[in-house]
């Protein structure tokens, strides 16, 4: 199931669902194209002449314009001409002279910028009047030089059609002064501004970098090479906060404790001594940062699975907040608090419900709707019908949307894709297909989360189940070129398609490929890996290893409160009291697993389980009670389970159809036995799908025994032909048990 979680990992300052800006010293800052923007939307508002449908497209123009990347003056005048050809003159006698003439005129322009909204109500509510207050208030922040600079970026901009050299995030006033070492041949604030377009390049690449380490780290560098050049970098300026960031997150992608530590610490410290948090640079944005710095040491520990590290932390992080009185780092702290006790095993519901109920009363709807999906989550472990889970989902949904959550709105699909056959398929499709809402930059295509991850396995899991093993190739071949071995995600396709690699091999009885799998799996789960590790034992007829592997199993698996696992664990104990103590002594095993997949609402487990009841009471001989048991469950199997449970089904329904044709009159004996094998037609195609050899000998040797009871002697000629083959082919060994059901 996607982690809810997923996401906060690599967003250390996130407010309200949005990362802090600021997280690399950018912040809302003015540039010449923003001001091509303001002065359209000054123009918007002063002329009231314009047509009511050009009005109309120009409204709509808007907000893109305000939320995407900025355009060079050519493409912001072609694409405000396709809406109005009008307002193009508007817009360029504004801001022509404004370029032409002296710096005053642009102060000029800022400052009656708000008149012509004063008497709007929309200036107020709306993201019109939130960007036009934002770049009013960017632009008071601004010293003499950067105006200055701002200016001259203004001119290139407007006469050469092209964007400025090079930005103003980020300068301070130190950054613009003169020395008497500058060479006094080149004009200084031409020279400057070549420093700082350098200092700028790097920064940039910096951003680049880690966007593509959050939204697709296939397109990002090797973890070696962006090592080498972050480390070059930090050499020549260690109090490079940005690289310190990078280092941390590059770290992160291969489990790097120690440097992922150290430069999440480093990364804090710059920030801290640059004064680059809070409003004035003091007391306030230093306390931000120490308790954000605290935080995220909490979570780095957590990633690694240092739960009282990650538990100190968290406690040290909650003081700081509280003495602040910082309400916001709270609600981060409380849902790291409840994932925290998830991750140890322990109840968070009610920590969980306390963190919705306090990020819905501090409108944080980020925190309020990951709260919701941790408790949709840890609902269906604990056995909450899957009609109510939905219903939480579906509530969550429309806040996604209306919040242009997109990070939330993959998680839900992704725990959605965990259903039903049709439903999986359909819901992972809608994942897979759907668009991000995020702004996607640098080629980038937000397709490298866990969520994606998750639904592609899921697609692989559903074809193998059907026999489609083509499918899953081209599928695995796609997680693996879009997730390197070296990614985060990496492990989820690599658990996958190992798991899908042995059950094949179990499937063929090729029971020596199957035992490196085991090694792997357990390599990457070690409950996994050693629930697999019986099945080989057993399939070996080595019961009694077999029985002390699934004693420990069952084990970390009622630790880690694996209902699943739990009731998988039972079945195969149930299997082994077949081959060894009896079938009567199974019955009380498969009882208590009915219960609990029945109480946890597990319908697949519950088909199988009944399954297992209905061969126990066959081979007890009840075959009219066992044949019941087995027409209960048949259709849901048929509807939602995978091939291999299709065809034992049906194997089982021919098998107590033979028992009951033994038994029966003889009016009625002969439409029985034939009855019987039509079902094991069907059950022997299913097992063709998956070239289960061991179990198409024995569909092929009771079609030999009925055809024969028939007196049809070709087709028991060609059944028993089949037959010998496969027996021939087949180890003959007492090593390799004969599976029952």
């Amino acid at each position: 199931m996607a982690s809810v979680h997923e996401s906060l990992y690599f967003n250390p300052m996130m407010t309200n669902g949005v990362v802090q800006a600021n997280i690399f010293g950018i912040k809302d800052w003015v540039t010449p194209y923003k001001i091509a923007v303001l002065a359209l939307l000054y123009e918007m508002a002063t002329t009231k002449s314009i047509a009511l449908l050009d009005r109309r497209r120009l409204n709509k123009l808007i907000l893109p314009l305000q939320q995407g990347p900025d355009l060079t003056f050519e493409q912001f005048l072609k694409t405000v001409k396709e809406c109005c050809p009008r307002m193009v003159n508007a817009v360029k006698l504004r801001l022509f002279p404004m370029a032409d003439s002296e710096l005053q005129d642009m102060e000029h322009f800022f400052t009656i910028l708000p008149n012509a909204f004063s008497d709007s109500e929309a200036f107020k509510t709306s993201v019109v009047g939130l960007f036009m207050r934002q770049m009013l208030l960017a632009y008071n922040k601004l010293s003499f030089s950067q105006v200055y600079k701002l200016f001259r970026s203004l001119q290139q901009y407007s006469h050469r059609g092209g964007r400025p050299q090079c930005d103003l995030s980020a300068l301070t006033t130190e950054d613009m002064e003169l020395t008497s070492n500058e060479d006094t041949s080149v004009d200084p604030m031409e020279k400057d501004e070549l420093d700082m377009g350098a200092l700028h390049h790097v920064s940039d690449l910096e951003v680049i970098r880690a966007y593509l380490l959050k939204n697709d780290e296939n397109k990002a560098m090797k973890p070696a090479k962006l090592q080498d050049e972050l480390n070059n970098i930090l050499k020549f300026n260690p109090d490079f906060a940005e690289a310190h960031y990078l280092s941390y997150l590059n770290s992160m992608r291969v489990q790097d404790v120690y440097i992922s530590t150290h430069s999440l610490l480093h990364y804090f410290d710059r920030l801290i001594l640059s004064g680059g948090e809070g409003k004035s640079n003091g007391d306030e944005g230093y306390g931000r940062s120490l308790r954000y710095a605290v935080l995220n040491l909490a979570t780095l520990h957590c990633r690694f699975g240092h739960y009282q590290q990650a538990d100190l932390a968290l406690q040290e992080a909650i003081r700081i907040a509280q003495e602040a009185n910082d309400h916001v780092c709270l609600q981060h702290c409380l849902s790291w608090l409840y994932t925290l006790e998830q991750m140890k095993g322990s109840d968070s519901v009610v920590l969980t419900e306390d963190s919705v109920k306090m990020a819905a009363h501090f409108c944080l709807p980020y925190l309020a709707s990951l709260g919701i999906q941790s408790l949709v989550q840890q609902g269906a472990l604990q056995g909450m019908p899957a009609n109510k889970l939905l219903d939480a989902l579906r509530g969550t949904d429309i806040m996604h949307w209306k919040q242009s959550l997109s990070e939330l709105i993959d998680i839900s699909l992704a725990q959605t894709v965990l259903s039903t056959l049709t439903m999986a398929r359909q819901q992972a499709q809608l994942l897979l297909n759907m668009n991000s809402l995020e702004p996607v930059n640098f080629g980038v295509q937000q397709n490298n989360t866990e969520p994606f991850a998750i639904a592609l396995c899921h697609l692989a899991e559903l074809h193998a189940e059907q026999g489609f093993y083509g499918a899953v190739t081209d599928i695995v071949k796609h997680l693996k070129q879009q997730f390197p071995p070296h990614t985060q995600h990496a492990k989820l396709w690599m658990l996958c398609d190992l798991k899908i690699q042995f059950e094949k091999a179990m499937n063929d009885g090729k029971y020596h490929l199957a035992e490196p799998h085991v090694t792997a799996i357990s390599a990457l789960n070690a409950t996994e890996g050693l629930y697999r590790k019986a099945q080989l034992l057993k399939a070996l007829n080595q019961t009694s290893d077999a029985s002390r592997v699934l004693q420990r199993v069952q084990q970390l698996s009622e630790k880690n409160k694996n209902t699943e696992m739990i009731i998988r664990v039972m079945l195969a104990t149930a299997d082994l009291h077949w081959d060894s103590s009896g079938f009567a002594t199974a019955l009380p095993l498969l009882l208590q697993a009915l219960a609990l997949a029945r109480q946890h609402n597990l319908q697949s487990l519950e088909s199988e389980t009944v399954l297992h009841l209905a061969f126990t009471q066959l081979m007890l001989g009840v075959p009219e009670q066992a044949l019941a048991l087995v027409q209960d469950v048949l259709e849901c199997v048929l509807a939602h389970g995978s091939v291999l449970d299709k065809a034992r089904a049906l194997l089982l329904a021919a098998r107590c159809q033979a028992a009951l044709a033994a038994t029966a009159p003889e009016e009625h004996r002969l439409r029985a036995v034939e009855l019987c094998v039509e079902t094991l037609g069907e059950a022997a195609l299913y097992f063709s799908q998956l070239n289960c050899k061991q179990r198409l000998r024995e569909v092929y040797y009771l079609q030999a025994r009925l055809h024969h009871s028939l007196g049809n002697v070709s087709e028991r000629n060609k059944s028993a032909l089949l037959f010998r083959l496969l027996n021939q082919e087949l180890p003959q060994s007492a090593s390799a048990a004969v599976p029952l059901l």
